[in-house]
Parts: structure tokens; sequence; C-alpha cells
């Protein structure tokens, strides 16, 4: 014991004099940062002894005092400049300056056919940071941009595999509206879930004319350029990703259980005159019965791998990568799986000469059963999906009692629908150095996409729609796109003062689209599927069709003392889908901007230390019209002759040789500003873009002998966006805990301004025999159309006093208390299509999002927001699911329908047949489509390098996330996100994922 105690006081002893002994070593020392740039003190630079856990900040005026070693090497940081390492010797008064670094205004923006940097961009460019990419679980790249860049809406489905919709500042047409997408130079129509995420190096978006010209008649609808991954002068880099996840439905609609739905359909046969099902008599035993929805909806797996491996020397780099994704679909048998290969590699075979490849292979499966969300819904809760000897059930008996929709769960299982898919995309490139300054690029690209579809049903006899014959039908798709650009760059500094970049070349592209199908029925047995094996009459098809586009290019850039830009493009373009006497159109743009900050006036402004005006004005096109839309279309019959079958050609379409271009001139200002040290940043942008020569149907008399249904376009149309986005990044903190914000909003109002005729054009009616979406001069386009209502009659005095509606006999015929009340706009006592009206928008009035990343030591969080404000949306599916007039489930919403007088006034009366029409297209099925939405939250921790490199690997990430949190949204069905025609008619519902990850290099 006193030995042990002899121990304890030498080892006290022993840390006293190593601490006093450490205090001995170490002086104060104090100091001053100063920015060079202004000679001003920077607040909150962080001063950090090196290899030293010892740290502190300056205060308000840049002071700052630590202890340190002399000789000690003392690191300040400060956000928005360059680090700098400051050795102590024997000074104690330390003056130090850090150099303003601005990275975000050095980085480099991909613009077409070449490269810039942020800080001389004169037009206008989005660029999303692809760090996301690899730090988030995404399986698809569009879908990891949507609420990043300011003016760029990207609507998406929850559907595996399915691919976003982009609209850049608005709808620009009537008609194809989709922008151009280029991957590594190759313009492209493939499907953006094609690509690996995790592949991209840069994510750019050419929003205005001055930036989109360069790519003519294609750039009308905005560009989106991606780069992918290239290899650099390193050591070998190894890297893994993997995340695993688990998919959910973010938000269902409650539909009746079976007591609910019974004594509903009790109701409205009853209100219709008809005789009530007997089974019916005591809805309570019926309990809750079957819900279909939760029958056809999952919790889904997914999971995604990715390993690459990157390096090279100064003469050849390399980057390969291989990755798998596996999506199972949260409905029932739908599913997609990737397999994705991409190699880029770039080989500095002499001083002057260079050779590279960027491709992208991909195969991907899609495999679904037949499933309908409007139908599972309308599904009758009393009907159990299995019977006891566990076959598929079947609606038996008066389909006014058990409605008339097949087991849904059972044909999603039974019936086989599959897509499968091939794709290459990529080139092969040489660069020759000419001469100094000046170089020659050669590219070669190719898409080739090969997929082929297959659907099959065998014969079941579900009631009331049995499939009484085994059906087989098969696809095979081929389109070959080649790629031929050839230019040259010429890149100088000319007098210090002066920098100088012209680009000049020429693009060459054609494409040929084949197609073959058939189809067969009548199987002798469920094994053998191939098209040889049906007995019955077989159908066969086929089909070709053929562009070309060849192209004439031209850019210069100049900039005068770095603050003085100017930005010139011109593209002709040769287009095989236009007549001789159109098939060149010519399109120029030109954007300057000018570097305030530069001036010299400008310098004693501290708070601001980077300022920008820019201006800018082009004209892009639209091409996107089909390929011989300047011809007639045959058609090939068959008619009786003399008693005898003969075939014939004849033509359908009148031609119209005189087809153009659509056409977008666009003027866009803009302004972005670098305040307090970077620490703010802001970009301003406004905009006036005029679609011309928009394509709408010409109006074709019966009397010239072509069809009057099936007509040719003309360029008659014009539509008009304006509008004003913002973009703001700010840096909150600084040091041990980081907090960044990024927050974008985009304003855009849109309007046709003419067609062809005073005659409003109908949207797609999605299969409904209804037109409820409308195109006419001086509103927006895709509004919605139909009649107002105003509220629930609650008297028969209320129904004599209103304008006629349905005139009848009884209140089995006629309109009567219950029944929606229609306004009569026109006065003329009548309710009719005279009185029909606009009734909805469903363009926003404002898209945004909001990101928030913090960082603590190795911990990292991310917040992100994402929404839109002041759409409408067109709730389809309550046509049905809140008509109460048939044997269909109806929403848990109709139980709050009107049962008299004063019990509702917006849900109408159950009734069979709905003798008033209160299903007829009208303001009771636009909703609010204003939604904000928790996009993701990610929760990441990286292992610090000491631990890492006993294992030998570079880094280490492991993080848990969540996309699709929750949505903030007053619309009662599935979701707010349905398209940008704003319909939500069986949509698939967006996904809730949670999943984990991790991110390795070694």
């Amino acid at each position: 014991m006193p030995c042990k105690n002899k121990n304890h006081l030498m080892l006290v002893l022993f840390f006293l004099v190593a601490a006093f002994y450490t205090k001995a070593q170490t002086v104060p020392f104090s100091g001053q940062v100063y920015s060079k740039d202004n000679n001003t003190s920077l607040s909150g630079a962080s001063v950090q002894v090196k290899g030293s856990p010892v740290k502190t900040i300056t205060d308000s005026l840049g002071v700052f005092k630590i202890n340190a070693a002399k000789g000690a090497v003392l690191i300040i940081s400060y956000v928005g400049y360059d680090n700098t390492e400051i050795k102590t010797n024997g000074n104690k008064d330390l003056k130090i300056q850090l150099n303003p670094a601005n990275k975000s205004l050095q980085e480099v923006v991909v613009v077409g056919y070449g490269t810039v940097k942020k800080k001389d961009l004169t037009g206008s460019v989005a660029s999303v940071n692809t760090k996301d990419f690899n730090s988030t679980p995404i399986s698809d790249a569009g879908q990891a941009i949507e609420g990043k860049a300011a003016g760029v809406q990207v609507m998406s489905s929850g559907a595996p595999g399915s691919n976003v919709t982009f609209r850049i500042r608005g709808t620009g047409t009537i008609n194809n509206a989709d922008p151009l997408i280029v991957v590594d130079g190759v313009p492209t129509d493939a499907p953006l879930n094609n690509i690996n995420p995790d592949d991209i190096a840069s994510f750019d978006i050419l929003k205005d004319a001055s930036a989109g010209a360069i790519y003519g008649s294609r750039g009308a609808n905005g560009v989106i350029l991606i780069t992918t991954k290239k290899g650099k002068n390193a050591k070998g880099q190894l890297s893994f990703n993997f995340f695993t996840g688990w998919q959910t439905a973010a938000k269902t609609v409650q539909m009746l259980n079976a007591a609910q739905f019974a004594v509903l359909n009790n109701e409205m046969l009853a209100n219709g005159n008809q005789t009530i099902n007997p089974a019916f008599a005591k809805p309570d035993t019926l309990g809750n019965g079957t819900n279909w929805l939760g029958a056809l909806l999952r919790t889904a797996p997914m999971q995604k791998y990715t390993l690459s491996l990157s390096g090279g020397s100064d003469k050849y780099t390399y980057y390969l990568s291989g990755s798998y994704l596996d999506q199972q679909g949260i409905v029932i048998t739908t599913r997609y799986k990737r397999y994705a290969l991409q190699f880029n590699s770039e080989a500095k075979v002499l001083d002057w000469l260079k050779f590279g490849n960027n491709i992208t292979f991909t195969a991907d499966d899609k495999p679904s059963g037949s499933y309908d969300i409007r139908n599972t819904m309308a599904s009758n809760p009393v009907q159990p999906v299995y019977n006891k000897d566990g076959s598929y059930s079947n609606v038996l008996g008066n389909p006014l009692w058990y409605g008339d929709i097949t087991n849904q769960i059972g044909t999603a299982h039974i019936n086989q629908n599959d897509t499968k898919g091939y794709n290459v995309l990529g080139n092969i490139y040489a660069e020759i150095t000419l001469a100094s300054g000046l170089k020659f690029k050669s590219t070669g690209g190719i898409q080739a996409q090969f997929w082929d579809s297959r659907s099959w049903a065998p014969v079941y006899n579900f009631q009331p729609n049995p499939q009484t014959q085994a059906y087989l039908s098969e696809q095979y798709n081929k389109s070959l796109t080649f790629l031929w650009d050839n230019y040259f760059t010429y890149d100088k500094t000319f007098r210090t003062d002066h920098h100088l970049t012209l680009m000049a070349g020429t693009s060459a592209q054609n494409n040929r689209y084949d197609y073959m199908n058939g189809n067969i029925v009548n199987f002798p047995s469920s094994i053998t599927q191939q098209l040889n094996d049906g007995t019955g009459v077989a159908n066969i098809g086929g089909d070709a069709s053929e562009w070309a586009l060849f192209s004439l290019m031209g850019r210069a850039n100049y900039s005068y003392q770095d603050k003085y830009l100017l930005t010139a493009t011109l593209r002709r373009d040769g287009s095989s889908r236009f007549g001789a006497d159109n098939k060149y159109g010519v399109f120029p743009s030109a954007s300057v901007a000018w570097r305030i900050s530069k001036e010299n006036f400008f310098k004693n402004i501290q708070v601001i230390n980077d300022l920008k005006l820019r201006a800018g004005y082009g004209v892009t096109g639209n091409q996107n019209i089909g390929n011989y839309a300047f011809a007639s279309s045959l058609n090939v019959a068959q008619i009786n002759f003399n008693n005898n079958i003969v075939s014939m050609v004849y033509p359908l379409v009148l031609p119209n040789p005189n087809v153009q271009w659509e056409q977008v001139e666009q003027s866009n200002i803009g302004i972005d500003a670098s305040l307090l040290h970077s620490r703010i940043n802001i970009s301003v942008d406004a905009y006036l873009k005029n679609s011309t020569k928009m394509l709408v149907p010409a109006v074709v008399p019966v009397t010239t002998g072509y069809s009057s249904t099936t007509v040719p376009s003309i360029n008659a149309g014009n539509m008009q966006n304006k509008g004003i986005e913002i973009t703001v990044n700010t840096h909150n903190l600084t040091g041990n805990l980081t907090w960044i914000t990024d927050f974008n909003i985009a304003f855009n109002q849109n309007k046709i301004t003419s067609l062809n005729s005073s005659t409003p054009l109908y949207v797609d009616n999605y299969g409904l025999n209804a037109n409820f979406g409308i195109d006419a001069v001086g509103h927006p386009a895709n509004e919605f159309y139909g009649f107002v209502t105003d509220g629930l009659f609650q008297s028969q005095a209320e129904v004599n006093k209103h304008a006629v509606q349905q005139a009848g006999t009884s209140k089995y015929n006629s309109t009567s208390p219950g029944d929606i009340r229609f306004k009569d706009l026109n006065n003329d006592g009548v309710i009719n299509a005279s009185d029909m009206t606009y009734i909805g928008n469903p363009n926003p009035q404002f898209i945004y999002g909001l990101g928030n990343s913090f960082s603590y030591k190795g911990f990292d969080l991310s917040i992100f927001l994402q929404g839109i404000y002041g759409n409408k949306i067109f709730n389809a599916n309550n046509i049905y699911q809140e008509s109460m007039n048939t044997g269909e489930n109806q929403t848990v919403r109709t139980n709050q329908r009107w049962e008299g007088a004063g019990t509702s006034n917006y849900m109408p009366r159950a009734i069979y047949g709905d003798p008033n029409n209160n299903s007829r297209i009208s303001t009771r099925y636009i909703e609010n489509g204003s939604y904000l939405r928790i996009k993701n939250i990610t929760l990441g921790y990286t292992f610090p390098k000491a631990i890492l490199q006993h294992i030998k690997f570079s880094s280490l990430r492991i993080y848990a996330s969540c996309n699709n949190v929750y949505t903030f949204t007053h619309y009662s069905g599935f979701d707010p996100e349905v398209g940008v025609n704003g319909v939500d008619y069986s949509v698939y519902p967006v996904t809730r994922t949670m999943s984990i990850g991790i991110n390795l290099n070694l």
C-alpha cells in the first residue's frame, strides 16, 4: 500500500513538471489580420498553431492573441481568402494580410464547345453543385437538381426508372418544350436516368438565348450540359459508393372502408330509385373490408453500388467506373434495374497532339404488371383480394352493388409487361495544338439505343373482364445517331489588358429510327410464349424515320482589363425537317458584362468585393416538330373494287412546305455581387422570352379532299414568358462549426399571345370523355376550362329560382336539393357550354429552393427544402372517386356529402346516374397545388485521417438520409407533384425513401 501511494505521488509530480515545462516553452503572441485587396480588418478569421489543437479567432478589429512556442507556425484562414502560414520567430506583434480567393468566381463553367470561368460569364448560366450527387442517395441526376437552380422546374414521378421533366424559364411552346441535353458534347434525347449520377463532374444549365444560341435550332427551351468525370495527374484512386434504402408512399388517399361503402351505396341507389343490395342491409357488420391501395402499395427496397478507378500521369489520364442500381417500386411488380459502365480517358501522345474518349454503356430492365392507380382506388372494399382457396377473387353480381373493376392485384401479378434497353452514348476526339493559343478539335459522337418491349397476358377468368385468349405483343426498336464536330479555338492575351477567345467550326448529326412489332392471340399453353406459338391471326407492323442536321457556328469572347466583357455567337443550321425553302435558319446572340468592382472609383467600397452587370439578347429555335411536317402523310388502305380487294395509297394530311422553326427571342439583364469578402454571393436575372412562329394546327376544309381532323401544323402562334430569378449563397458561420445557406427563387408569367384563329386549342384529355385543359390567346398555356360552382342547392325553392341546369319530372332525373349550383355566367337562364370559363392556371407563380449545410469536425448535416407556389391542380381522379353515382369506391371526403338541408355546401348528394351532371368539369376539381417540401435531410460522419491512415483508406464517410421527408400542402391527392400540365389522373405516387450509405476512397 505505501508503494502504491508512492507511485501515485510520482505520477502526479511528473504531470506537474511536464505542465510547467510546456508552459515555459510557450509565449503569448498577438497580431491583426487584414484583407490585402482593401486593407480592412477581418473579424472572425481563424488562427491555429500548426500541428496543435490550439486555436483562436480574431475579434471585431481583426485582433487575436494566442500562446505558441517560439518558431511555431500559425495557420490563418478566412472564408473567401487563401490560407496563409506565418512563422512566429521573435516577432510577437504580427501584421498578417490575406489574399482574396473567391474560389466560386474561379470555377470553370461549361458553355458548349468550350468552357469559361464563372467570373467571365456574360449570359445566364446555372451550375449545380455535383458534390451532392455523391454525398446523398441519388438514383437519377434529374431528381438531384430539383429546386437547386433558379428558373429550372423539375417534375418527377415515383415510378422506378421514370424520367424527369424539365421546364426552363416556363413553358416555351404548346409543343415539345423539353430542353436540349448534351452529355460530354453529344446532344442526346436519351433519358437522364441512363447516366449514373456518381459519374457526373459538372451540371450546367444555359438558360438565356445569349448562352444557348450556340446550339441554334435546338436551344429554344434551354440547354443542359453534363460533363462526366475525368482522370487526374495523380496516383490511382479506387472509390466505392454504396447506399441501400426503403421506399414508401409519401402519402396515400383514404378510401371508404366496407361499412362506409355499403352505407353510401345504399343511399346512392335509394336516391336514384334503384334496388338496394340486400347484402348491405346491415353495413356495420361488414367491418373495414379490403384496403385495395394498401394491397397494391408496399415498402420497396432499393440499392446502388458504384466502383470507380481514376488516375494518370502527365501523358495519360483515365476514369473507369461500373455501377448497379436495383430499385423496386412501391407498386407491386414494378421494378427498375440499371447496369452502367463509364470509361473516359485522354492520352497526350505528342506535345501538340492528344486523343481522348468519353463512353457510357448502360443496360436497363423495367418490368411491371398491369396495374392502374385509379382503378385500384375504385375497387370495391367489400370484395376480398383472395378467395378462401387462395385464388384471386372476382366481381360477381350486380355492378351497381359491387362495381365492375377487375381484381387489380391479380392483373398486376399475372399480366407481364417488360421493357429492356441497351444504350451507348459517347465520343472519341483528337485535339491538335497548331500554334500558340490555336487549337483544333475533331469529335466523333454516337448515341445507339436498342430497346424492346413485351406484353403477355395468359387466359384467366377475372370477372367482369376475363381474359379469354392468351395475348402476346412484342416490339423491337433501334435508334442510331451519329455526330461529327470540328472546330478551331484561338485563345490569346494581348498587351496584358486584352483577352480574346475565338471559336469557329461545323457540326453534323443524323439519326435513323426503326421499329418492328407484332402481336397474336390463342396460345395452346402458357409455357410457350413466342409469337410463333400463337394460333390466331398475327398482326405485324414496322416503320422507320430519319433526320439530319448540319451547322456552321462561331463564338467570340473578349475582355478588357477583366472588367469589360463581350460574347457574341452565330449559328446557321440546316435541317431535314423543313422544306427546301425553309431548310436553313440563322441564330445570333450577343451579351456584354461590366465588372464595376474593377473600376478605380469602386475600390473604396469595402463591403462589396465583386460586382458585375450583364445584359444579353439572342435568338434560338425549336426543331422538335416531327420529321416530315413539310410533306403529306400517305396512308395505305384496302378497298373493294369490282368485287376485288385492292390496295391503295392516298394522301391523308395536307402538306405544308412553308413550315419553319419555332423561334424564341430572349432578352436578359443580370447582376452578380459578392459581399463581405465573399460571405454573401447574389445573382439576379430578369428576362423577357418571346416564342414566335409557334406551330399550331391548321384549319383544313373537307372540300380539299384531305382530312379535317388530322391536319398539318403552321407557324401561327406566339407565346411570352417573363420573369425574375434570384440566387443567394451565404457563409453564415466559419471555423469548427460551419453553416452555408443556398437559396433560389424564380418568378415567371406565361401567356399565349396569338394562335391560328380565335378558337382555343384543347389539351390532351388523358383518355377521359372531357376536355379540361385549353390553350387560348391572352391566357397561360394549359389553363383549365370548365364550369364555376356556387355551393349546393339546399331546397327546391333555390332550384326553382336558379337558371335551369337539368330539367326533369322528379328528383331522380332533374336538378334537385343537394346538387351543385353552377354559375350562370352569361345570365341567359340556362346552364350550358356558354357558361364555361377559365378556372385555373397549372403554371406556378414562383418556384424556390432552400438548402442549409452544417459541418462540425467530422460531422455534416444538410437540410434541403423545395417548393412551388400559385399553381392549380386538376384532380381528375375525383371525377370518379367523388362522383357517388356508380358502384365504385369513393374517397372518405364523401362522408361529408349532402344528406339534407344544411348538412353540406360543397359535397353533393349521392345519386345513381348523376342527373344534374355534378361530375362535369368544374372548379369542384380545381385544388391549390402550392407546396413546401422537406426534400432531403442527410446526416454524415467523415472519419479522421489519423484513424484511416492505419487501414490505408484515403477517406471514409458514412451517412443516413431521408428523401421527401414531409410535404406541407393543402392538396387532397397523393402528392402535388403531378406533372407539367397539372393534371392528376392515375399518377404513380411520389415515394419517401430512408437510406444509409458509405463513401470510401482508397
